[in-house]
């Protein structure tokens, strides 16, 4: 089999919390001022990446998926299991929560749930997010939000440019207004807003989902420092894994002069957060997203990037 990357056309998503970011810092050629979402590696009836040169070019993501399953090391699912987004919160998310697989099954028309993790690229000095609760127990969480106890309910907890937080289903979350973030997730679209401040979308507020939320929570939730992971100084050049859980491994790739990697999982996305360079002599750039075919084997990077990068654990 010939080496393969699939360069990918990322989709992207105009969202009430959305800024500019997206265009202004990352160069993408979108208009509008509520950008919210950037789908880098997307095979999802929401958003469905196109090949952008080579053998199969202009193929959606999820036709390879169905139509060449030995690009993906031939793993088994009915569906390509990861989604890769940059995000840029000009304001901030709805508090929310996701389900997992069992809970989606059911209620969500078969859909995945959706395990997620969260890179930060940028963010203000005093930053925070939201992650986690402070109820102890589930009837004191049904009494916080029917009586819109918010700030006794939601737990913030102060983050900085490069830290790692995973999200597990249950979890309730938010990003906050001007976070910028990369986002590796399950291929699911399914969140439950718990609390939106009241904000008005087209004149009226936009759907809760509390029942739902209230369904899916994890009480108590788990204590915050299991959820940050403070990565600090990676080594250079090579693939420094951040995670590993159920459903996929995500790594931290710097690049300094030149790399060396090994491509021995399944398939391997990248996402080129910073900087600029090269892969095996195709130009690369901040911003750009792609995906190591099986079987790739060695590929050398060149140039000052920071890239991150994951695959299926499975």
């Amino acid at each position: 089999m010939s080496k393969e990357i699939l360069f990918l056309n990322p989709v992207f998503t105009h969202n009430i919390w959305g800024g500019t970011k997206l265009r202004d810092v990352f160069g993408y050629s979108v208009e509008g001022d509520d950008i919210g979402e950037c789908w880098g590696v997307a095979a999802h009836d929401n958003g469905d990446c196109t090949v952008v040169e080579g053998t199969y070019q202009g193929q959606k993501l999820s036709t390879l998926w169905n139509e060449h399953r030995e690009l993906f090391g031939g793993l088994e699912g009915e569906r390509f299991p990861l989604l890769i987004k940059i995000i840029d919160a000009k304001s901030d998310l709805s508090i929310q929560v996701h389900p997992d697989d069992a809970y989606a099954a059911v209620h969500e028309n078969g859909s995945f749930g959706k395990m997620e993790c969260w890179y930060i690229l940028d963010c203000p000095e005093d930053a925070s997010l939201v992650v986690g609760h402070n109820a102890k127990t589930r009837q004191e969480l049904v009494d916080m939000v029917e009586n819109k106890r918010w700030s006794d309910l939601i737990r913030e907890i102060p983050v900085k440019k490069g830290d790692f937080i995973q999200i597990d289903p249950g979890t309730v979350h938010a990003i906050k207004g001007g976070l910028t973030l990369l986002e590796t997730q399950q291929n699911s679209d399914i969140t439950y807003r718990v609390y939106d401040y009241d904000r008005l979308s087209n004149g009226k507020p936009r759907e809760l989902h509390v029942k739902q939320s209230l369904d899916v929570i994890t009480v108590p939730a788990k204590p915050a420092e299991d959820s940050v992971i403070h990565i600090g100084k990676t080594v250079e050049n090579q693939l420094n894994e951040l995670i590993s859980c159920e459903y996929y491994r995500v790594f931290k790739l710097d690049v300094k002069g030149k790399a060396q990697i090994t491509m021995d999982q399944p398939f391997l996305i990248m996402s080129v957060v910073e900087g600029n360079g090269s892969i095996d002599g195709h130009a690369l750039k901040k911003g750009d997203h792609m995906i190591l075919t099986a079987g790739y084997g060695e590929a050398v990077l060149e140039g000052d990037m920071e890239i991150v990068a994951s695959t299926a654990n499975k």
